[in-house]
């Protein structure tokens, strides 16, 4: 008797500190991992290979998510393989600018990686998961859209965006066995975030005095990706040490 193939998961940005720890803790659930980078494919292509070295299943591809004719080529050639059962929107970036000195490349290019990328990456992937009547979807925002953050209007109102997004989808797709659902971290200890908040500042903010872990993020994404959380969509999940 041949054992099944193991479901697929694609995670955008997965060469990223939080990325590359969802990678790693969906690889060690089980499922194959496609580990996905903008331009720095060789660290995607590390992550992947340390997955391997688990004894895991994973692989590495690149496409920007803003473009909607590579992505639809790179995603075309991964459903060749079979569909994506899990997908998580991880790919985002930060422009930071108060308001009224914000120019308008850095509004629309943050708007551009994680709202338009949402739509160029998940919206190819939806049908052929719906022919599979199971799936999850994972949408990684952030604190800022639940609670605003000065000088981050453009990264609150992309990332809100796709709070809204996450619920829409959810009653969409929710008879055909699939959940959306969005992970909203607060400070979390990634290259990203080390010179963005000082350790008297983060104890000033977090009720429980620390950044929180890469790995405690794609715990709680693990389990929404789980067969366990088949009740849970539509919603917002914070994950930010209490602080809202």
């Amino acid at each position: 008797m041949t054992n099944p193939q193991p479901k697929r998961a694609l995670v955008t940005g997965g060469s990223g500190g939080i990325g590359a720890a969802i990678c790693r803790r969906l690889a060690a659930d089980g499922l194959h991992v496609v580990v996905h980078a903008n331009s720095n494919l060789a660290t995607a292509e590390q992550v992947a290979a340390d997955i391997v070295t688990q004894g895991g299943h994973a692989q590495a591809i690149a496409f920007d998510v803003t473009d909607a004719a590579a992505t639809a080529r790179a995603l075309e050639a991964l459903l060749e393989q079979g569909p994506i059962q899990v997908l998580v929107n991880n790919a985002g970036i930060h422009d930071d600018a108060v308001f009224p000195g914000m120019q308008l490349a850095q509004w629309q290019r943050v708007l551009d990686v994680s709202l338009n990328g949402f739509f160029h990456v998940t919206q190819p992937l939806t049908m052929p998961m719906i022919r599979t009547r199971w799936g999850r979807i994972i949408n990684i925002t952030s604190v800022a859209a639940v609670a605003g953050n000065r000088g981050q209007v453009n990264y609150s109102a992309a990332k809100g965006a796709l709070h809204a997004a996450t619920k829409s989808l959810a009653l969409e797709v929710a008879s055909r066995g699939i959940t959306v659902n969005a992970v909203a971290p607060g400070i979390i200890d990634t290259a990203m975030t080390k010179d963005s908040f000082s350790p008297e500042a983060i104890h000033a903010m977090v009720p429980m005095k620390r950044a929180g872990k890469a790995e405690e993020v794609a715990d709680l994404v693990g389990f929404l990706a789980s067969t366990q959380a088949a009740y849970i969509s539509g919603q917002v999940i914070s994950i930010n040490g209490g602080m809202i």
